[in-house]
């Protein structure tokens, strides 16, 4: 649709909430002045749905979240091929993968250092097959607590990167919440991980405190970011 649009800085709103088949297969590919992905709140993926979508997107920097837990074949296949400024991936929530779902994924992402993904069933075939290729040669890996299988290598954890269990200080974390009101500049809300929140928020080293942002994930739904020091 907009493949190869060199110019297109913003892209489109994405609101669908079921996908079908192909449907966004190489939507962006080569635009290469895109540096913002649109969100795509998706919870029901199809079959070869992110295909491509925006590879060799090579000025992005802030991917989209996917809040996707059930994954479909090739869903997520090439999706940022050849992204070589993307540093941060966005959470892999799904615990089970699919065929060729992950394939190539970040394949050529060379300053990618940072990723997290919590599958702890990865018999699918080729679910990872050169996934993190070219990728830069440190980073952090946070996987499941559960996860004892995966290998080192473009086909699994990227050499020379740290691994770090979910939820354990020192490899910082997502967290998805569920929204019960913001106001005053005050907000509360449940939270989906192993620790709680204030045990997050108390993560300290010598130069102080984790710097917390957040963005709406799909209306309602929230996800909070420890992703530096302040």
């Amino acid at each position: 649709m907009f493949g190869g649009c060199t110019s297109l800085t913003n892209a489109p709103i994405l609101p669908a909430m079921t996908l079908a088949a192909s449907c966004y297969n190489s939507m962006f590919c080569g635009c290469t002045s895109l540096t913002t992905a649109p969100a795509l709140p998706a919870t029901t993926l199809a079959t070869s749905c992110y295909i491509n979508m925006f590879s060799n997107c090579t000025s992005l920097v802030t991917p989209p979240s996917l809040p996707a837990t059930t994954l479909m074949r090739y869903c997520y296949s090439n999706m940022f091929y050849g992204c070589t400024n993307l540093t941060t991936a966005p959470a892999l929530l799904a615990t089970t993968l699919a065929t060729n779902c992950y394939e190539y994924m970040f394949y050529g992402c060379s300053k990618l250092n940072n990723i997290k993904m919590l599958a702890t069933d990865i018999s699918a075939s080729s679910c990872l097959m050169s996934w993190v290729y070219g990728v830069s040669s440190t980073g952090t890996f946070i996987k499941n607590t559960s996860m004892t299988s995966l290998t080192t290598g473009q086909s699994g954890i990227p050499s020379g990167w740290t691994v770090v269990n979910d939820g354990e200080s020192g490899g910082g974390g997502q967290f998805y919440v569920n929204h019960d009101g913001f106001g005053d500049g005050t907000f509360t809300f449940t939270i989906d991980s192993p620790k709680t929140w204030n045990e997050c928020v108390g993560l300290k080293d010598d130069t102080g405190v984790y710097e917390i942002t957040y963005e709406e994930v799909v209306p309602g739904v929230y996800r909070f970011m420890i992703n530096g020091y302040k």
